[in-house]
């Protein structure tokens, strides 16, 4: 595939946060893009004011003309994997002869001939992209970026460059970095997760190892040290590591780290992002900025204009009467570190906490750490499992997690039962969390809050 040539692009799944920067690049390339997606949603309306071509109906009478004929050289078919392959719209492309390519394999071929900048992690991946893209665009060096959220600085998960710098949030779901070949790669964690493509831990790991193998041969590997990683720099707030954060304090509400590596010493940085977790991924997205020659003022200042990536630790109400924060984490360890970033922040506080799951299968491989974690907060909500892609198990329901955490105050509620219950207690401390549909929850919870 030549980009040069493409004139017309079909995404099908066109709303997830990948697709949608895909369909960003390939409109600002001047191509006509159109798309599905099962449901609209405010991305996908923000796409169709950017003049793509929308249609939530899985039918192939709903796509356009443009792309009744196959033509490889200029009409470009693009999925997801998430896509069931019962999908009409995607049987409809293969029976008619197109070459389809999934999303991954097109970033590997974007990303050819540029130098790329990946950034991995079963956890950290999206903010920690973001910062780097950040830090480049805030200090002259520009760069295209394809992040896995909607950064705040920007209002958007595409930024389009002027030069051949590429960031890119590297996805180990389904295998999908193995199409990069990195000059510069982050790796922020690699704990169990999509064990429903994996089967276990093991295998998780050596597609990370394998990713990392691709990076360029004069290229960089930055690690958490806590991996079984071998030939990087790696980083961390404690322990032996290469790279270090020190002196972390809260001051005033706002976090303050010293980053200390091979000779730099850059005191007293302020990062708009709460956690430990956070501040690690701050010291490597520093060291990557460093190997490109980003002065350490620059990259202070930058770092405390960083206003984060939506639905990571997005704060929705900050009132005297009311806090509601709003998290991506859908993960044991993501949830362990919102939670206890949350507290650290708000000590003398009541944290009332909404959970959505997200994959029976999820749910299932991670029971025990869900349980451990979740009875952290003080109040717990569960919401039915979030199906996505997933067929129900048996068995594996929001009823079996919620009775195996060790909390007195815990519940079972709809989503219209969640919006009762907070109109009724109105909540000093709310966090909602999960990556299924629970953000519609945002809006209403909000307004509900800020007229309490």
């Amino acid at each position: 595939m030549k980009l040069d040539n493409i004139e017309k692009v079909y995404l099908i799944g066109i709303g997830g946060i990948g697709m949608s920067g895909l369909a960003r690049y390939f409109k600002n390339r001047g191509c006509f893009v159109a798309g599905y997606d099962r449901t609209a949603t405010p991305l996908t309306d923000r796409l169709i004011d950017e003049g793509m071509d929308i249609s939530f109906v899985d039918s192939a009478k709903s796509i356009p003309d443009a792309f009744k004929i196959a033509d490889n050289e200029r009409v470009l078919i693009i999925y997801t994997p998430a896509i069931p392959g019962s999908s009409p719209i995607l049987n409809h492309f293969k029976n008619a002869g197109f070459d389809l390519k999934k999303r991954s394999q097109v970033l590997g071929i974007i990303s050819e001939g540029m130098f790329t900048i990946a950034v991995a992690g079963t956890h950290g991946k999206t903010t920690t992209s973001s910062m780097v893209a950040h830090l480049l665009r805030s200090n002259g060096n520009d760069c295209t970026a394809f992040l896995g959220g909607i950064a705040a600085n920007y209002k958007t998960n595409f930024l389009i460059g002027s030069n051949n710098v590429m960031v890119v949030e590297a996805d180990e779901y389904d295998r999908s970095f193995l199409t990069l070949h990195p000059d510069i790669a982050i790796v922020t964690s690699m704990d169990a997760d999509h064990l429903d493509i994996y089967g276990d831990v093991n295998h998780l790991e050596e597609s990370f190892k394998l990713f990392v193998s691709q990076i360029k041969e004069d290229g960089d590997l930055i690690n958490h040290s806590s991996l079984p990683l071998v030939n990087g720099l790696t980083y961390s707030s404690e322990g032996n590591a290469d790279i270090k954060a020190k002196n972390i304090r809260i001051e005033n509400g706002s976090f303050y780290f010293d980053f200390v590596s091979n000779g730099v010493l850059i005191e007293n940085i302020h990062i708009g992002l709460p956690g430990i977790h956070n501040i690690e991924n701050a010291t490597a997205a520093i060291q990557a900025a460093l190997f490109l020659k980003i002065e350490p003022a620059g990259i202070k200042e930058a770092l405390g204009s960083f206003k984060g990536v939506n639905r990571r630790f997005e704060y929705i109400v900050k009132t005297d009467k009311h806090i509601y924060i709003d998290d991506y984490a859908h993960h044991p360890e993501e949830l362990r570190a919102c939670i206890t970033a949350v507290k650290s922040l708000y000590p003398d506080k009541k944290l009332t906490t909404i959970f959505q799951p997200h994959l029976f299968s999820r749910t299932r491989d991670f029971v025990g750490g869900f349980a451990e974690v979740l009875a952290m907060t003080d109040e717990l909500i569960l919401l039915d499992i979030y199906p996505a892609r997933e067929l129900p198990i048996e068995g594996v329901t929001s009823e079996m997690l919620l009775n195996k955490i060790n909390l007195a105050d815990k519940s079972l509620q709809s989503k219209e039962g969640v919006l009762e219950y907070v109109r009724d207690a109105r909540p000093e401390l709310l966090l909602t969390v999960g990556a299924g549909d629970i953000d519609t929850l945002v809006k209403p919870l909000r307004d509900i809050l800020n007229h309490a």
